[in-house]
């Protein structure tokens, strides 16, 4: 399916990311039918909605009532509405990574639609603070869960402070930095970013520079060295245990999936990514849980996509 108008437009990397990757595939790195499978119906799920069907979305008893992630992380709503936000900021790198940075701890859009954004001055971000603790719970959200236990022996050990008076410092340290990189891997980032931070916020620095790469696809390489989160290691080790699962997700790039819905940009494939396949890993082994009777229960609404 040819991505949406306004999709194509919201993000830089599709035309990257329709350049073939050339990877050699070992011929022991086989993907489960089941996971095939998986990744091909919730796809449709998406071509549905996208469409304009009526539900239920599919047949599949377990993808029709529980929530899963898509397989194009830049189609999930969320990450739609940051960078929907974040657009007028584009030639400001500096501004954008920060209030990037703030929309992705916060993890609720609705949150920094009431108290506005971010800047480099002290003013405005006061303004921001008074807002941020005044408005109403809920104001965070849990897709990516902040861990306030790495701040509470800061100098800002609250989030309001931490995120209003610490972060636009460390983003002002950290925006050159990031501005020179080249095609590097996200673990190579991660390495290059985290001293800078002097915070380990790994996992929500992983999605950041996800998102660098969507509106700065030469700065980050979204095929190259991806770090692979808990939630994602047990698929990697069903599927081969005998390898390292950077490796193994850096062989599932190779893969063609027969059946598979790939988007396109003008016509051409838009290839499954490290980051992609990452996310897969993910959301497979909530899926085979849930098959199981098994793992956390998110429901599925028709709001969903």
């Amino acid at each position: 399916m040819e991505i949406p108008k306004d999709l194509k437009t919201l993000y830089k990397h599709w035309k990257k990311h329709t350049q073939k990757p050339q990877i050699d595939v070992s011929e022991h790195t086989q993907v489960p039918q089941d996971l095939k499978y998986f990744i091909s119906e919730r796809m449709r799920v998406w071509e549905r909605k996208t469409n304009g069907d009526k539900p239920p979305f599919t047949k599949d008893n377990v993808l029709q009532k529980f929530r899963f992630c898509n397989i194009y992380r830049e189609l999930d709503k969320q990450t739609i509405q940051i960078h929907k936000d974040l657009k007028a900021y584009e030639d400001n790198f500096s501004l954008w990574l920060l209030n990037l940075c703030f929309h992705r701890f916060v993890s609720r859009p609705e949150t920094i639609f009431s108290v506005g954004h971010l800047s480099f001055d002290r003013k405005t971000n006061e303004k921001v603070f008074k807002k941020l603790k005044n408005i109403p719970s809920p104001k965070y959200g849990n897709a990516y869960v902040f861990p306030i236990s790495v701040i509470q022996k800061s100098k800002t050990p609250t989030r309001e402070e931490f995120f209003c008076f610490c972060l636009p410092k460390a983003i002002k340290k950290i925006s050159p930095v990031i501005q020179g990189f080249n095609n590097l891997s996200v673990n190579e980032a991660l390495s290059s970013v985290l001293p800078q931070f002097e915070f380990n916020f790994k996992f929500h620095w992983t999605e950041i520079l996800i998102d660098i790469a969507y509106q700065y696809p030469d700065k980050i390489d979204l095929f190259k060295d991806f770090y692979i989160g808990p939630g994602a290691l047990p698929t990697a080790k069903a599927i081969n245990p005998s390898t390292s699962p950077v490796e193994l997700v850096n062989q599932c790039i190779g893969v063609d999936i027969k059946d598979f819905p790939y988007l396109t940009y003008e016509g051409q494939k838009v290839y499954l990514s490290a980051e992609n396949w990452e996310g897969i890993f993910c959301e497979y082994r909530k899926y085979s849980n849930l098959k199981r009777g098994m793992g956390r229960i998110r429901k599925y609404t028709t709001r969903n996509v």
